[in-house]
């Protein structure tokens, strides 16, 4: 029998009419295409970020230390990616912006379900952000993420694996419940970087990401104030007021803690 099937081309392959016909936007305003592209393009950049740092976590795990170096430094440059991206959107002046922000509605992205769950691979454990999404695949999803062990919880695993004396009661956590600070991984993060081999480097690549999340943090609450000030943000989520409490706040306190004792 005769294979008829198309010939696979750039355009199947990419499935570029899907691609490029989901951009719909709600009014004639001239900026509304960018400000759905940027955010379509932010969430292919978070569902790149899941599928890099699922990989990362298995790495640590299997003790691979090349490899797990590899695809951090592959995360940190898709966060400068995104952190870029943050220059094109501030192009559009506040009043293009409102010129077609009513046609958002109840739309926030607030609601990014992707940018949720790559929070909780970085440890936020919060069953509350959960219950803002209805029964479905995000809702799964997030739940999933937050059961499951977090990229600091690998990496612990992995310090253990490399002989470090890491906490028997950090490494057997509830990963559903929020990590404490804890004394005893300070102490084995010290150990790490005393030795200065290869688990210091993925410690500070580590930290490296940490501070690329709360840079693009930084960017978004400026770039949200800039663009509609103090007001509400869109779908009545708390806009710059929410914002601003994220900033500051690090995925992996312990790294950040170890700096005044090294």
């Amino acid at each position: 029998m005769t294979d008829r099937s198309p010939a696979l081309t750039y355009s199947s392959y990419l499935a570029l009419d899907e691609v490029l016909g989901a951009q719909r936007p709600r009014s004639a305003e001239h900026d509304e295409m960018l400000f759905i592209v940027i955010h379509q393009v932010y969430e292919l950049w978070f569902k790149q970020l899941l599928h890099e740092t699922a990989h990362l976590q298995r790495r640590l795990e299997d003790g691979d230390t090349p490899h797990a170096l590899h695809t951090l430094r592959r995360v940190l440059t898709i966060l400068k990616v995104a952190v870029a991206q943050i220059d094109v959107l501030e192009t559009m002046t506040p009043r293009q912006f409102l010129g077609f922000r009513d046609r958002l509605d109840a739309a926030s992205g607030f609601q990014s379900a992707q940018f949720r769950e790559l929070e909780a691979v970085l440890g936020r454990r919060d069953a509350d952000v959960v219950h803002h999404y209805p029964d479905g695949d995000d809702r799964r999803r997030l739940a999933a993420a937050m059961a499951r062990p977090s990229l600091f919880d690998s990496f612990l695993q992995y310090l253990a694996g490399e002989g470090y004396a890491v906490p028997a009661a950090v490494l057997g956590r509830d990963v559903r419940q929020p990590a404490e600070p804890d004394a005893g991984v300070r102490r084995a993060l010290l150990a790490v970087y005393r030795d200065d081999g290869s688990p210091a480097q993925v410690a500070e690549r580590l930290v490296d990401v940490d501070e690329g999340v709360q840079e693009w943090r930084y960017r978004h609450v400026k770039m949200v104030e800039r663009t509609i000030g103090a007001r509400e943000g869109t779908g009545g989520s708390p806009g710059t007021a929410y914002l601003r409490t994220t900033l500051g706040r690090p995925a992996f306190p312990d790294l950040w803690a170890i700096r005044s004792e090294l």
